[in-house]
């Protein structure tokens, strides 16, 4: 560098300014024949300027499936080239682009349906909303909004006319996803891995997706940037003592971050023994990381390897009760100083993983369940208890 030359500073990207990425490869974790698909993405972010430490988050914001916003257009007599202006910036766009890369097309809120009740010239769809939109059952009026979306209500709806600009003003803001981050710096700072699980299913004779699983496995162009993205630091993270026990407890998806911790702590040759308690529903079909996993417990750095399928024997196995069936030795490395991570799904998963560890605690530890939540309630404070659900 000459000596007028000025240092270059990396670039702010947040929330408010992502840096637009390239997808370098991506490819199916699950098999073709299973019943779930996951996809294992990498992204190139050299020259972006993000930092990011094992256990944070990834945001993306996604854009809606081309064909849906085609069909969307199509539904509510547009062109897709009439000009609108985006409520927030006043920036001056085209419907289509608004439709794609702006607005939540799932996602309705009630004001929305309320304009579509005030818009409707039929009597018959008219009721037919004022009967949703009145209803004093509230699990009745959620299940619409959770299975119905923008294309849905412009059918079900026709009489309802807008103009583009109407429109696009009732809609919600398209929000980005987080993503926990499934590689690790100290392995490749310019690279960043996720692990995602696409979300589609049938209702009503169509095909429903998930926005931003979808756009990252099928609809974002490789070698294109243009997945627009920003980290989001996360307290979710691996033992800072490099010697320390951990235990991770993540089935599914759950693995991305412990795959994180995993190749920082064999970058890093950090010496603290790990075990890893991982489940799905079928071993053939769904052990995502199969090769990496058994590799890492060949060569000890997973000290020790949990695995259930839950679909794979009559009676269904999973984590939870793997960990019962260890609960001893689970009581032994929590004495030793282990630390506890667990990542995954928090409707159900979670709850029972944390069920179970108060179990163990009470049943190896010899202690009261008061005295067992005590135990967990310092586990946490002290930074030995952390869990990252969704």
């Amino acid at each position: 560098m000459s000596e007028n030359a000025l240092p270059t500073v990396p670039p702010t990207t947040d929330r408010n300014h992502p840096f637009l990425a390239r997808i370098l490869s991506r490819h199916r974790l699950t098999a073709a024949s299973g019943e779930k698909e996951t996809v294992h993405v990498t992204l190139d972010i050299a020259g972006s300027g993000i930092t990011y430490t094992c256990g944070d988050s990834l945001g993306i914001f996604p854009t809606n499936n081309p064909v849906l916003v085609e069909e969307l257009l199509a539904a509510l007599n547009f062109t897709g080239d009439e000009p609108v202006l985006l409520p927030q910036t006043r920036a001056e766009t085209s419907v289509r682009a608004a439709l794609s890369a702006s607005f939540a097309l799932r996602g309705l809120s009630e004001n929305f349906l309320k304009t579509v009740h005030e818009k409707a010239q039929s009597l018959s769809e008219k009721a037919e909303l004022s009967s949703l939109l009145e209803t004093a059952d509230p699990l009745a009026r959620k299940k619409w909004f959770d299975t119905h979306d923008a294309l849905d209500a412009a059918r079900l709806f026709p009489s309802a006319k807008f103009t583009p600009q109407e429109y696009i003003a009732c809609l919600r803001k398209l929000a980005p996803r987080l993503y926990s981050i499934a590689s690790s710096p100290a392995k490749n700072p310019e690279t960043i891995d996720l692990t995602v699980a696409v979300v589609r299913y049938e209702i009503g004779g169509r095909t429903h997706e998930g926005v931003c699983s979808n756009f990252l496995a099928h609809y974002a162009l490789p070698n294109e940037r243009s997945v627009a993205v920003f980290p989001s630091p996360s307290h979710f993270a691996p033992p800072a003592d490099d010697s320390a026990p951990l235990i991770m407890v993540g089935p599914g998806t759950g693995i991305a971050p412990f795959r994180s911790f995993l190749q920082d702590r064999s970058t890093r040759n950090a010496t603290g023994k790990n075990w890893l308690f991982f489940g799905a529903r079928h071993e053939n079909a769904d052990f995502l990381y199969r090769d990496e996993i058994l590799l890492w417990k060949n060569s000890g750095l997973l000290t020790e390897l949990s695995l259930a399928w839950s679909r794979d024997q009559p009676e269904k196995i999973y984590v939870q009760d793997r960990m019962r069936e260890h609960g001893r030795e689970i009581w032994d490395w929590l004495e030793a100083g282990s630390f506890f991570r667990l990542c995954g799904d928090a409707k159900r998963m979670a709850k029972d993983v944390e069920n179970t560890f108060l179990e163990i605690i009470i049943t190896h530890g010899k202690k009261t369940p008061e005295e067992a939540r005590k135990y967990v309630a310092e586990m946490r404070k002290t930074g030995r208890y952390q869990r990252d659900v969704y």
